[in-house]
């Protein structure tokens, strides 16, 4: 009953006039953003940090809360509208909701998706407030080993979640692990990779990474592969339920935060696989087969719903670890305040981490408010001709860089950061692995000196607690899971 306690005392902070501000503007601000073409919640977040520099700790997370959902919600709308995910996790709500727009039927997948968010982040936020003190608990008594081997669970599996191959996830963690090198050896103080110029012994700023990564490498991409003709908006129309609807989705809505949070509390579990497994659950369960593939409503609200649960905060807020690209560059926000997500923060900070977990209902409730009415209106920016949409972009994104340190070099490392970005999309390389080796990759380093100064050297160090060998166990199955796959099917060939 503690957790729940400390979450009253949450509402306190989220519920003063300033805080429900921070948090609408942060709803609005998030969809605007979102909703636009090519647009996800990473991305949305990674623009709109610069925005909060100017405020405390508290309400900068907690207009973070807002932007979080609305972004999600404004990324499913492209998705339905336009047929354009505006993140991977927004792929499975065009399978559905595109034929149901193309059939006029957009306002209520518009509206099974809003409120698929809202149950989903209600439900998926009560486990976080249940679980997470009890998870924060348990990681206070982690060592260098135990972290050093979580890392490595994230890393293996952002690679082989996510893109067409391993190989290439493997190839973006990677370069996400040589950026995460730039600057001063925290132990050494040695110079890396920072050729002699002094603007980057500190390193390169998350945010210029994230920002560079995902709106210069897609302005970028998008420029490239320009068509002089806009695309028009299909019309919304009122996004209201019908009684058939609602008897067709309220199921749905309740199975996906069963099935996104533990994806989500999982390290780089993110959204793309409990999605996925939500459609293909509705679709075996649904009565209406005939319907999926030309617009069941149900395939709509159930990974919308799945895709919201908040677990994916829970595994940032009390191990660090950021399980998809949102959370990353929500801890690099953290980073920016110096504040670090752990077990720790629980205890140091429990004014702000309440806060925010009590503005994630704020925010959800503000979400279902402004947007079902304004669903119209997000239809109307897609009108904006994509070469104009893209050039505010890449001002959006010059300037936020400028503000994070007044260097013009920044600049520079933006647009050289964009490049890669670009190549990285040109050659089918997932970003998120990218973005999470630039964050983790650190403070792995940190966790496995630390763990081999405490063995003398020798490698036995890295597994000498339970906890470490169970998560290495882990990892082996996710690297030789598809080897093992194969082996019934050539045993059937051989026989």
């Amino acid at each position: 009953m503690d957790a729940f306690g400390d979450l009253l005392d949450g509402f306190g902070t989220a519920l003063t006039p300033l805080s429900l501000l921070w948090a609408a503007i942060g709803v609005l601000l998030g969809t605007a953003i979102g909703v636009l073409p090519g647009i996800g919640p990473a991305m949305a977040v990674a623009l709109l940090l610069p925005v909060t520099y100017g405020l405390d700790p508290t309400g900068a997370f907690i207009m973070f809360a807002g932007i979080y959902y609305g972004a999600m919600f404004g990324g499913s709308t492209t998705s339905i509208l336009l047929n354009t995910p505006g993140e991977s996790a927004a792929v499975v709500a065009a399978m559905e909701g595109h034929p149901m727009a193309k059939s006029g039927r957009g306002a209520q997948a518009l509206a099974a998706a809003a409120i698929g968010h809202f149950t989903g982040g209600m439900i998926g936020t009560l486990l976080l407030v249940a679980l997470a003190p009890a998870v924060a608990d348990l990681a206070v008594g982690f060592g260098a080993p135990d972290y050093f081997a979580i890392m490595v669970l994230a890393f293996i599996a952002v690679t082989s979640v996510l893109g067409a191959s391993r190989v290439r996830g493997l190839a973006s963690l990677l370069i996400g692990l040589v950026i995460g090198l730039v600057g001063l050896d925290q132990m050494t103080g040695q110079q890396r990779l920072t050729f002699g110029s002094l603007q980057l012994a500190d390193g390169i700023d998350v945010v210029i990474v994230a920002v560079g990564l995902f709106a210069i490498g897609e302005a970028l991409w998008v420029a490239a592969h320009l068509r002089r003709t806009a695309a028009e908006a299909i019309p919304v129309g009122r996004p209201w339920l019908g009684r058939d609807d609602v008897r067709r989705t309220w199921k749905a809505w309740l199975r996906g935060p069963l099935i996104g949070f533990p994806f989500g509390a999982i390290p780089a579990g993110g959204a793309e696989i409990p999605t996925f497994l939500s459609y293909v659950t509705e679709k075996r369960l649904s009565k209406h087969r005939d319907d999926w593939g030309r617009g069941a409503i149900e395939g709509v609200a159930g990974p919308e719903s799945a895709a919201s649960a908040a677990g994916t905060l829970g595994s940032m807020l009390t191990l660090g670890l950021p399980t998809t690209a949102v959370a990353a560059v929500m801890l690099a926000a953290f980073q920016q305040y110096g504040l670090q997500p752990g077990p720790l923060l629980f205890e140091r900070e429990p004014e702000l981490v309440w806060g925010l977990i009590a503005s994630l209902f704020v925010g959800m409730v503000l979400l279902l408010a402004l947007n079902l009415p304004l669903a119209p209106l997000w239809a109307k920016l897609l009108r904006i001709p994509r070469q104009y949409l893209y050039a505010g972009i890449l001002f959006f994104a010059a300037v936020g860089a400028y503000a994070v340190g007044g260097e013009v070099v920044d600049l520079v490392i933006l647009l050289i950061i964009g490049l890669v970005g670009f190549g990285m999309r040109r050659y089918g390389l997932p970003v998120l692995p990218a973005v999470i080796g630039v964050i983790l990759g650190p403070n792995a380093e940190q966790q496995l000196r630390r763990a081999l100064q405490i063995s003398d050297g020798s490698v036995s160090g890295l597994v000498n607690t339970p906890f470490a060998v169970a998560v290495y166990v882990i990892v082996a199955l996710i690297v030789l899971w598809p080897l093992l796959r194969r082996v019934p099917v050539l045993r059937r060939r051989a026989g």
